[in-house]
């Protein structure tokens, strides 16, 4: 049975598919020794595939994972300034996996981790809607009317509007002028949580991750991780599944 290279690398745990057309493109993968840089090749368990000159191990065995991110990590598999990354966490597990989007460096929460790539795509696909909640400190006490305009969508640059996300105020301090709030979205703009809160008047001070779909970090603290259950795994599955 042969499958596409870029396909058989995101099943292995190299990258994304998309990421893993652009290394093929870039010259980083041969296949038997020669390098490949057309996207239509296919190949076979038998074929040894190599990515910036390491072998690549071909398992059928999929693993996933929910990691709590503690601040400061990186969320990807390398980084060219050695700081820490999220895989560094996973020292043990003998498949290459990676994270299921991302986090900023310094937000914390949950992230996803796998080698199954046809799900994390799917997963990331801004089709399948699927929510996250994160908890934000913010400067600044959030009124009512900002708050709606925030479950209405707000602008964060001159082209893009949000989607209309679930907000919530869960406490305030008016000693320190700080508030605590939920927002809850299903997309995943660069900074989008951050953009948000900052258009309405409310800088984030510090960021959580608290849930990721029907995903939640209960018995974790930070810089912990544990393998998803049967259940879990399958439900995510028909998440992706539905459309």
């Amino acid at each position: 049975m042969t499958e596409r290279l870029q396909k058989v690398m995101a099943n292995a745990g190299v990258a994304s598919r998309r990421a893993s057309e652009k290394m093929i493109i870039e010259g980083r993968v041969r296949v038997n020794g020669k390098t490949v840089t057309e996207l239509g090749v296919k190949v076979s368990g038998e074929d040894a595939v190599e990515v910036d000159g390491h072998l690549l191990e071909q398992s059928d065995q999929k693993v996933y994972f929910i990691l709590y991110k503690p601040r400061g990590v990186i969320s990807a598999a390398k980084d060219d300034k050695n700081r820490k990354v999220v895989t560094d966490f996973f020292q043990d597990i003998p498949q290459r996996i990676y994270p299921v989007g991302r986090l900023d460096y310094d937000t914390s929460g949950l992230i996803l981790m796998t080698n199954d790539g046809d799900l994390a795509n799917k997963l990331m696909h801004p089709r399948y809607h699927v929510n996250k909640m994160y908890v934000a400190k913010v400067k600044g006490i959030p009124e009512s009317n900002e708050l709606e305009r925030l479950r209405h969508g707000v602008l964060l640059d001159k082209t893009h509007k949000s989607s209309p996300a679930k907000a919530k105020l869960l406490s305030v301090d008016k000693k320190k002028n700080t508030a605590i709030v939920s927002l809850t979205i299903h997309e995943g703009r660069y900074h989008q949580v951050k953009n948000m809160l900052k258009s309405v008047g409310h800088p984030v001070e510090k960021l959580k991750r608290e849930t990721y779909g029907f995903l939640n970090l209960d018995g974790l603290t930070s810089g912990d991780f544990r393998r998803l259950t049967n259940q879990e795994i399958t439900a995510l599955k028909k998440m992706v599944a539905k459309k």
